[in-house]
């Protein structure tokens, strides 16, 4: 009489598909990743005040919860001001969404932006401090951001910037990672 084998190959049959199910049943991997923070669009009011349209950018495949933003922000060379916000903003998995901050610069940096808008001119900036951030079911861990965009090409049709700087009116920012100046209303006595 010959051997059975039949149940040592079913043994074997389910508890492989045991183990493939068990590795199944945790789900995807929830991945975590540094978030960053720039400028998309920096906007100049008749007042002098800036609003800073700021880009905060989730790279987690899970969505994460951005609950205080404390950031310094520098123009050029000249301290700009701080940029602070307890948002409980929300980013869905690998998206970007926006942060509106009213901010009154210094007085060196707001002649310095005055000047790029005149001579039409690109302008570097930096951001230094920290995000507060949480992934979904997590505590909030604060993320250390150092973001520095040197001087671009001037804007204009074919100029790729990140963030445009306008004066107080409609504006569209132009995608791509630097600052250029781009006046919203024409000069009057230009042809």
């Amino acid at each position: 009489m010959r051997p059975r084998r039949f149940p040592q190959f079913l043994v074997f049959a389910l508890a492989t598909v045991a183990l493939l199910l068990a590795g199944c049943a945790s789900g995807p991997i929830k991945r975590v990743s540094e978030p960053t923070a720039s400028i998309q669009q920096l906007s100049v009011g008749a007042d002098g005040q800036w609003t800073v349209d700021l880009r905060l950018q989730n790279f987690s495949n899970v969505p994460m919860r951005f609950d205080r933003v404390a950031l310094t922000l520098r123009t050029g060379d000249e301290a700009a001001g701080e940029l602070k916000a307890s948002p409980a903003l929300t980013v869905g998995p690998e998206s970007v969404d926006t942060l509106s901050i009213k901010l009154t610069p210094s007085a060196p940096a707001r002649l310095l932006i005055a000047g790029t808008l005149a001579d039409r001119r690109s302008l570097s900036y930096k951001l230094e401090g920290t995000v507060t951030a949480a992934a979904e079911d997590r505590k909030p861990r604060e993320y250390d951001i150092k973001r520095a965009q040197p001087r671009a090409r001037p804007a204009g049709r074919d100029a790729l910037t990140h963030c445009s700087i306008a004066t107080s009116g409609a504006f569209a920012p132009i995608p791509a990672p630097i600052i250029g100046a781009s006046p919203s209303t024409p000069d009057p006595q230009s042809p």
